[in-house]
């Protein structure tokens, strides 16, 4: 327990669980990009994923980790707060912006937490096939998930929302990326500074993935 306390074992819990999910935004925006192959491409990827039996073990362990991730993060801010400032993670070279970032980690990291229970709700638990959103591919019937999107997205205030939230995953990700591994120990004056140019390329490629899509479909209503 006295290591779970700790700064050090909060911000590795933080680096481990934070590296953790940006894998799964990675493979989540991914499998996004599939709206622009068609319909039937979008539904037979959702169909996959609900179907396979490893479903349940795999969103269990994305929100454990996710609550572990939220939990400490509030439990170092808190710290913070109460004591001496405490960095989130090593920075580069005293950089002002992963400063400004560690900062405000807090802030849309709390705008994300919101941001994915009302996504859920939007669809995971939005209408489905007792609602009428059925097609039927290669002879199997399954949920129009694609019909859901569409009819979402074309909503500009909902589209405007989730780009904003997409922002936030992105600035989120620009400074926890990097700090994730320094956090971890992960650090060499040669090769961090590359790490952490890195994380800004890789959230502005998540941010702008997640982004696309949307547009996509908003634009060709």
């Amino acid at each position: 327990m006295g290591y779970l306390k700790s700064t050090i074992g909060q911000k590795q819990i933080m680096g481990i669980t934070g590296l953790a999910w940006a894998l799964f935004v990675l493979s989540h925006m991914i499998g996004n990009l599939l709206i622009f192959a068609g319909p039937d491409a979008y539904n037979k990827y959702s169909y996959a994923i609900i179907s396979n039996p490893l479903l349940y073990v795999a969103e269990a362990g994305l929100v454990i980790t996710l609550l572990l991730h939220v939990w400490k993060g509030f439990a170092l801010t808190i710290g913070r707060n109460k004591a001496r400032p405490v960095k989130y993670a090593m920075p580069t070279n005293n950089d002002k912006s992963a400063r400004f970032q560690s900062r405000f980690m807090i802030f849309h990291g709390s705008l994300l937490l919101v941001f994915i229970v009302l996504h859920i709700a939007a669809f995971k638990y939005g209408p489905g096939e007792a609602e009428g959103y059925l097609t039927t591919i290669n002879g199997i019937e399954m949920r129009d998930l694609h019909r859901l999107v569409v009819e979402r997205f074309q909503n500009a205030g909902f589209l405007a929302f989730y780009a904003l939230c997409m922002v936030g995953v992105g600035l989120h990700l620009s400074h926890g990326f990097y700090s994730s591994f320094a956090s971890l120990g992960i650090y060499h004056p040669r090769f961090s500074p590359l790490l952490s140019k890195f994380g800004y390329l890789y959230a502005a490629l998540i941010a702008l993935g997640f982004i696309a899509p949307p547009i996509y479909v908003f634009i060709a209503r």
